[in-house]
């Protein structure tokens, strides 16, 4: 894939047909995230070594069940229930991704929010997942002080005839546990493209406004076939 083509893919994640190939593959890690369906992490367990074991956790899940790699939502529900969930701060990384307008929304909006939020990304990457095949994570160096709380750990998917994929994650310690809050795919940061969206569908209608826009994309993605207008 042309780098270029896949940044520009990843510029629009809310309709899925235009998103490349491998970017879709990644994304599949972090959704299916996974992206992202195992045990909570150990409390000793660094955060680097979680990726790595829930990257492998989550490829072969995958690969071992037709229905994941088909889209089932039902099956992608579970999935993600089950093991991306529990470590992922989804409260973050949706009051990131709409911005302002979260510190104005009250906690049944933020609820709807990131109900909804997470809705859209399952619905619309759902097809990434027929795209795993035989690729592998390698990690790269893990860089940080030992008393650091927010940390990027980077990772690299390796293809069969193609160039390596970028996935890096960014991790806060909460108590005992890392919590992933966004994920950077071929140098694209999840929340930054969404917050982009956002911001857009709030300052036209407020936060009513933004949850009105999600709910038609995810009513338009779950008739359709992975795209919006």
């Amino acid at each position: 894939m042309n780098p270029c083509s896949a940044r520009s893919a990843l510029t629009h994640p809310v309709g899925a047909a235009p998103l490349g190939r491998l970017a879709r593959t990644a994304f599949a890690l972090l959704a299916a995230w996974a992206l992202l369906f195992a045990a909570p992490a150990r409390a000793a367990e660094a955060p680097n070594e979680m990726i790595e074991r829930l990257s492998h956790e989550v490829l072969e899940r995958i690969n071992s069940d037709p229905a994941l790699k088909a889209g089932d939502p039902r099956k992608i529900d579970e999935l993600v229930d089950g093991i991306v969930m529990p470590h992922v701060d989804f409260r973050r990384m949706t009051a990131l991704a709409v911005g302002r307008g979260w510190r104005d929304a009250t906690p049944e909006q933020r609820q709807q929010l990131m109900d909804l939020f997470r809705t859209l990304l399952i619905r619309t990457y759902s097809g990434a997942l027929s795209q795993v095949g035989d690729q592998k994570v390698r990690m790269k160096p893990f860089r940080a002080a030992p008393g650091d709380t927010d940390v990027i750990v980077r990772s690299e998917v390796l293809q069969p005839g193609r160039e390596p994929a970028q996935l890096d994650y960014r991790m806060r310690k909460t108590g005992d546990d890392w919590k992933i809050y966004d994920v950077n795919v071929l140098g694209i940061w999840l929340v930054e493209t969404y917050r982009t969206q956002f911001a857009q569908e709030t300052a036209a209608g407020g936060v009513e406004g933004l949850i009105r826009s999600l709910q038609e994309k995810n009513r338009q993605l779950a008739a359709g076939d992975g795209k919006v207008s």
